[in-house]
């Protein structure tokens, strides 16, 4: 196999140059004397492993309008993962093993970065008949999740739990109460009065939380809660975690940065499932990154359509696409900000969201995979739509001045990016 090597790169912030000695899609060490047959120019930047993200929408198959699989894990790369776990509400929806081994046979011929598809955990994402757990595991699904839609049926999610419990799955849900949200485009309160438009309360996802958390405890099973939005989320997942609940949840960037006062512009691309909440719940959720109460980072990539996401905000469809920004965005609102450390930050984006999944942790020493991120910690830009990978142009940050951007990307020991 071919021996590389990328020079100039930095192991800590403000370090010294290494050098790092790859072969093939395997890491040989730092500041090695080998030959090898080509070399890149890591111009000083900060080498970071790869990240992980274990909520992505990819929309493929079925609606390619929205985003291919070529274009989603492209957007990945540019983003500085290495490896990205895609939710099932495809078109049909990924709830068969064929389906599974299909987006990774897929995924593995365009070597762009790795895909662990998630499985349904119902057939048809319909919340009637479960998906079989043990033939999905088998095809190497990361998980069973009917994300996207709420899981109305307890009775149903208890015994789906059971079921991902004896194949080894993990269950992820979308808490959230469907009686309670109705038809609530944004979060019930002063702004979604002031505006005249259906609030959805954070009572819609706090009371599923505190049901589904009482059905991990019957289960013993893994549940995994996806993008908490509210404070006493929190709290209820940090006294399931204190009374020792086999639970996770995850945490978005544009909860950690936006709240429900972006909706007064009454434009579209801040209109998100579950929706943007208040400064205080703001706050909690990154109280509760930095205690340990919520696990890691989750892009919850959601592209659509320019034309979709241009509707008002009754017509227009949730989702925020932002596979591409994860670390300039919040680099440059935490880190910078003194909000939280350059250390916990790839944390969230490394091996908190792998001991999520059940992944081995990565490293960048000797005999790790070859999955790596440069970041230029001093490069600064304005986000240009025209520059991102992902076909959905539309964001709430474009045009936004943004520091920290991944100047290459390697998966598997070859440049996927940069």
């Amino acid at each position: 196999m071919p021996r590389t090597a990328i020079t100039g790169l930095r192991r800590e912030a403000g370090g010294s140059p290494h050098t790092l000695y790859l072969e093939g899609p395997t890491i040989l060490g730092w500041d090695l004397d080998l030959e090898v047959s080509a070399t890149w120019d890591g111009r000083g930047g900060l080498a970071l492993p790869a990240f992980t993200d274990p909520h992505v929408h990819l929309r493929d198959p079925g609606q390619p309008h929205k985003e291919t699989l070529r274009s989603g894990l492209a957007a990945a790369a540019a983003g500085g993962y290495g490896t990205v776990v895609s939710m099932p509400n495809t078109l049909p929806a990924t709830d068969q093993p064929e389906a599974v081994l299909s987006l990774r046979v897929r995924a593995d011929a365009l070597g762009l970065c790795r895909l662990i598809p998630a499985a349904a955990l119902t057939l048809g994402q319909e919340g009637r008949v479960l998906s079989d757990a043990s033939l999905l595991a088998e095809a190497g699904a990361a998980l069973l999740t009917d994300d996207g839609r709420t899981n109305e049926d307890g009775g149903l999610l208890r015994y789906g739990l059971q079921a991902a419990k004896a194949a080894g799955l993990l269950v992820a849900v979308h808490a959230e109460d469907a009686s309670l949200r109705r038809g609530g485009v944004m979060h019930e309160g002063q702004v979604s009065e002031r505006l005249g438009l259906p609030g959805n309360p954070a009572a819609a996802e706090t009371a599923r939380i505190a049901r589904d958390l009482e059905i991990c405890a019957l289960t013993g099973a893994r549940l995994h809660l996806q993008h908490l939005s509210a404070a006493r989320s929190v709290e209820l997942v940090r006294a399931a975690k204190r009374a020792g609940l086999p639970v996770t949840c995850e945490v978005t960037p544009h909860h950690l940065t936006l709240t429900d006062t972006s909706l007064l512009q009454l434009d579209a691309v801040y209109k998100v499932a579950p929706p943007l909440r208040t400064e205080a719940d703001r706050q909690a959720l990154l109280a509760g990154l930095r205690d340990g109460t919520i696990d890691c980072l989750a892009s919850d990539h959601a592209p659509h359509s320019p034309a979709e996401k241009e509707q008002d905000l009754l017509a227009a469809p949730f989702g925020i696409a932002n596979l591409e920004l994860v670390f300039p965005l919040l680099y440059s609102e935490l880190v910078l900000k003194g909000a939280a450390s350059l250390e916990q930050l790839t944390g969230w984006l490394t091996s908190g969201p792998r001991k999520v999944l059940g992944l081995p942790e990565c490293t960048l020493e000797a005999g790790q995979p070859a999955d790596l991120v440069v970041m230029d910690l001093a490069s600064e830009r304005p986000v240009d739509p025209e520059r991102l990978r992902t076909q959905a142009k539309l964001g709430p940050w474009n045009g936004r001045q943004l520091r920290g951007w991944p100047a290459l990307t390697l998966y598997q020991g070859r440049v996927v990016h940069g």
